[in-house]
């Protein structure tokens, strides 16, 4: 029994002597740790861009379905799909034969009507040089000069009444000629005109064979090759203009009054990770859709290096119109840890830790949405090195 008793009482004590060595090798609290020198910055609250989040496509600036515009046999495609094309370059041929032998035969039709005329080298119409109006006018002149020595020997009674009569009649039949020579000319004018016109006609008919480019681009697919018959209408190929390109972005009804033209929109395709490019607004839709209650607009954005292809998405930000206040406080004062943002406000010798909201970031500094308060001042750097109520100076 004695025994028993003398090692319960020794192992009472070990245990004891163990429990006073852990206690004494177990870490301080933060509270009695020791003081770590930090530096601080204030929360400061002023105006700031703000930015809408929005999404769109990027359209090509300028996008034409070109159709013949005469029916013909294809006869050659100097384009491929991709194939950049200044304006006026050809995309297609069609035969010409027909519409060359149309434009001669128009030709000659003028050409026939102008010699009538007496027209030559361009020169511009005068009736009286039409032969038929001349040769008539000259008539006229000799049947007025004897009409008058006429009426001259009729007054000294040396011609009779009648042979005054036939002078007078003679003078106005070649009057009456005169004027039907001016009237013809003046039809056959016209007629040269209508010639003209046929000439023209069939000169862009010819003209038209070759199917060309509306605009310099870039060929986004031919549909017609050698040998197939085209009609006019018949669609032949799609140009692009790729530099600029437009993106299209839907705005939420909510922030409407918020955008307006001239805003820069800064944009990231999935092309190209982590590059930003930037925009510029150029049209507002004046009326919301109304079975999204979102507006649509456009910005137009530079694309010299032809990096961005029509149909990309894009996440876009939009520079709002007017700058609203906002709490900002260095980016290195902002410790972030399994996706919850921290930051640590000094009070006094001693820090405390906040959970906060974060909004953009405006160069080195971030926008702090909740949390923090204007004129507070936290830790501007080394947040790793402090936690909640950990003891501070100020350097």
């Amino acid at each position: 029994m004695f025994r028993r008793n003398l090692f319960i009482t020794l192992l009472a004590a070990a245990l004891a002597v163990a429990c006073d060595r852990a206690g004494a090798d177990s870490p301080a609290t933060p509270a009695d740790a020791a003081v770590i020198s930090v530096s601080t910055v204030e929360v400061v609250e002023q105006p700031i861009k703000r930015f809408i989040r929005v999404s769109g496509t990027l359209t090509a600036q300028e996008e034409a379905d070109v159709a013949a515009e005469v029916a013909g046999r294809v006869v050659a495609t100097p384009v491929e799909r991709g194939s950049r094309v200044g304006a006026s370059d050809s995309l297609v041929r069609l035969a010409a034969a027909e519409g060359e032998a149309q434009a001669i035969e128009a030709q000659a039709n003028a050409a026939q009507i102008e010699a009538r005329l007496g027209i030559a080298n361009g020169a511009p119409f005068a009736v009286e040089s039409v032969p038929e109006v001349a040769s008539a006018r000259a008539n006229v002149q000799l049947a007025r000069s004897e009409f008058e020595r006429a009426r001259t020997l009729h007054a000294q009674k040396l011609l009779s009444q009648s042979e005054f009569d036939q002078s007078s009649a003679k003078t106005e039949a070649a009057e009456r000629q005169y004027d039907m020579a001016r009237n013809t000319a003046a039809q056959q004018y016209q007629s040269l005109l209508a010639a003209r016109a046929r000439v023209t006609l069939a000169q862009k008919a010819l003209s038209d064979t070759t199917v060309r480019a509306p605009f310099a681009g870039v060929v986004g697919e031919r549909f017609v090759s050698v040998g197939d018959y085209v009609t006019r209408g018949t669609k032949v190929a799609t140009v692009m203009r790729v530099d600029p390109l437009r993106v299209e972005l839907t705005v939420p009804e909510q922030f409407v009054a918020a955008v307006a033209t001239g805003r820069t929109v800064t944009f990231e395709v999935d092309a190209y990770p982590g590059e930003t490019f930037v925009g510029q607004v150029r049209y507002v839709s004046p009326s919301v859709v109304a079975s999204t209650r979102a507006l649509t607009l456009e910005a137009i954005v530079p694309n010299t290096a032809n990096r961005l292809k029509p149909g990309f998405f894009a996440t876009a930000q939009i520079e709002q119109a007017h700058m609203l206040p906002g709490l900002l406080v260095p980016v290195t004062a902002v410790r972030t840890v399994s996706g919850t943002a921290r930051v640590f406000v000094v009070n006094g010798d001693r820090v405390e830790e906040r959970v906060v909201s974060v909004g953009q970031v405006v160069g080195e500094r971030v926008e702090i949405t909740s949390g923090v308060k204007a004129g507070e001042r936290v830790v501007g750097s080394g947040v790793d090195r402090v936690v909640d109520g950990v003891r501070v100076v100020v350097r």
